[in-house]
């Protein structure tokens, strides 16, 4: 008799083999087992099949035996009496219970060793973090002569040396060095490196910024201002009540649960994108509410906070609409030179009956680009301002005249003008008059084009003139912006040298000096 497991999907090959090997001197039988178990080899789950095979003759036994290696089978003695089966079957039961003792018996000690480890596992990833941490800033240390000691030069901030002095006294104390770390502040002309200190709120924003670039040493960091217009301008953007409400809440949630290990520690990259910048989605999302209440839409819907200043009852008196005129014209037109039709602006926002007209788009599109434009050139001319500090600081006078002065002409000049325009135009035309305003849009290409066009009339006298010297002097601080600078800098350097050191070019940095707020430590 010869006895085995085999794995499934080879039974029928096998057994197969077996007949035309044996030529059919042989009785085999085949049951599966009645609970899965896992192969040894590929560590899969698998139902194997049992298999026990009489034969007549040794000659066959030896060809059953070699055919069952090699399709791998497992084979096992088979006892022939029954005693034997008996004695065999319960010493198999026994070492069954002592292995299933001993298994579960090693479980519940595991299961005490990972109870004591997760109370120590914190303790453990932070000195785990602070040991590769200091090795990683020992790695970056060099060697002095005698080999016995390291010097390491960094950057430091003048607020900070204290404590880093402290902390290397308190190293060498309880290491128990005879010797101890001190610092040595150097003079260096390399330009310090630059330290922005941000924190969980703060963070977000300097990240945007810096994806931008980063700013110079002791230059205006803008991401303090970008917290405000970077979510504002979104919001004129995509200002809606119910979406701006739901990226609300969405970051409320996070903020409120932002200590939670689970929302922390996730390793979904873009789960962590959104958790970095929760803060900014909670701005964006207060600011969309305000400009969606702005824009009267909610989900894209109007809504009725205050009643309606256009008065229909009041048209359909002064124009004697009836029914029959009602049944032949499916669109009305409410003017606002009738008296009582319209009663003055909105408390707050759109009024909602625009949601019902037909030029509504036209109407929506129209204020939308125009308060675009508007707060996109206050927004550029503050960029353009902030420069101003960084060119006084630094002395850089003529950064002032070659570079600040030809861009706010530039700016001005063209779309400073066309924010007056749009003012002016407002001012100036009421709904009395609309039908003959002229289009700010065709009066600004024929300002580029110095054209004029008959049909439409210009906003004010002089107005032609006007728009071409404000053209010209834009191009003329065109090549005042592209050759001002490097000119200068190249006349500069051709200049003769004299013993008395020229003060810091553009772009360069002053040597680092005892009162400035970064230090070289070595």
């Amino acid at each position: 008799l010869v006895a085995g497991v085999i794995h499934p999907w080879r039974v029928s090959a096998f057994e197969r083999l077996l007949w035309r090997a044996c030529r059919g001197y042989l009785v085999a039988s085949f049951v599966e087992m009645p609970e899965p178990m896992e192969d040894p080899a590929t560590g899969e789950s698998i139902t194997w099949v049992i298999f026990l095979i009489s034969y007549w003759g040794e000659q066959i036994g030896q060809k059953i035996r070699k055919i069952s290696d090699c399709f791998h089978c497992h084979v096992y003695p088979y006892p022939e009496s029954e005693a034997s089966r008996a004695d065999t079957m319960s010493g198999l039961h026994s070492q069954i219970q002592d292995l299933s003792v001993v298994l579960e018996e090693t479980e519940q000690y595991l299961a005490q060793v990972l109870d004591k480890v997760v109370l120590a596992l914190p303790t453990w990833r932070v000195q785990v973090q602070k040991m590769k941490a200091i090795y990683l800033v020992l790695n970056q240390c060099s060697f002095d002569v005698t080999e016995k000691c390291l010097i390491a030069e960094v950057w430091c901030p003048v607020q900070d040396l204290t404590q880093v002095q402290d902390a290397l006294r308190q190293g060498s104390y309880k290491s128990g060095s005879s010797v101890e770390c001190f610092v040595q502040r150097i003079p260096t002309s390399e330009s310090p490196p630059t330290l922005i200190r941000t924190n969980k709120f703060t963070a977000g924003f300097q990240s945007i910024v810096d994806a931008y670039g980063v700013a110079s040493y002791q230059e205006v960091n803008p991401a303090p201002y970008a917290i405000i217009t970077f979510p504002f301008i979104f919001a004129i953007m995509f200002g809606d009540v119910g979406h701006g409400l739901l990226m609300f809440l969405f970051a409320l949630w996070m903020v409120l649960y932002e200590n939670s290990p689970s929302l922390r520690q996730a390793s979904n990259e873009i789960w962590l994108t959104f958790f970095e910048g929760r803060y900014l989605i909670l701005l964006m999302g207060a600011f969309s509410i305000y400009t969606g209440f702005v824009y009267n839409e909610c989900f894209s819907k109007a809504t009725v906070i205050f009643p309606s200043a256009w008065s229909v009852a009041t048209m359909a008196n002064h124009s004697s609409w009836s029914s029959a005129y009602l049944a032949t014209h499916p669109f009305l037109t409410l003017d606002p030179n009738v008296t009582g039709v319209f009663q003055g602006p909105y408390p707050f926002g759109i009024d909602p009956i625009w949601s019902l007209a037909t030029n509504h788009l036209n109407f929506l599109n129209s204020f939308k680009m125009k308060m675009s434009v508007v707060l996109g050139i206050v927004h550029m001319g503050f960029g353009v301002l902030l420069g101003v500090f960084n060119h006084v600081h630094f002395q850089q006078r003529h950064r002032l005249v070659l570079e600040l002065l030809p861009e706010m002409v530039f700016l001005l000049a063209l779309f400073g003008y066309l924010v007056f325009l749009i003012f002016y135009k407002w001012v100036k035309f009421s709904a009395a008059d609309s039908l003959v305003a002229p289009s700010i849009l065709i009066h600004f290409i024929d300002m580029f084009l110095f054209t004029s066009n008959a049909d439409n009339l210009p906003l004010y006298r002089g107005q032609v003139p006007v728009q071409t010297v404000l053209v010209v002097l834009a191009l003329a601080s065109v090549p005042v912006l592209l050759l001002g600078t490097p000119l200068y800098l190249c006349c500069r350097r051709r200049a003769p040298r004299t013993g008395r050191p020229a003060p810091v070019a553009a772009g360069e940095q002053e040597p680092l000096l005892e009162g400035q707020e970064a230090g070289n430590s070595v």
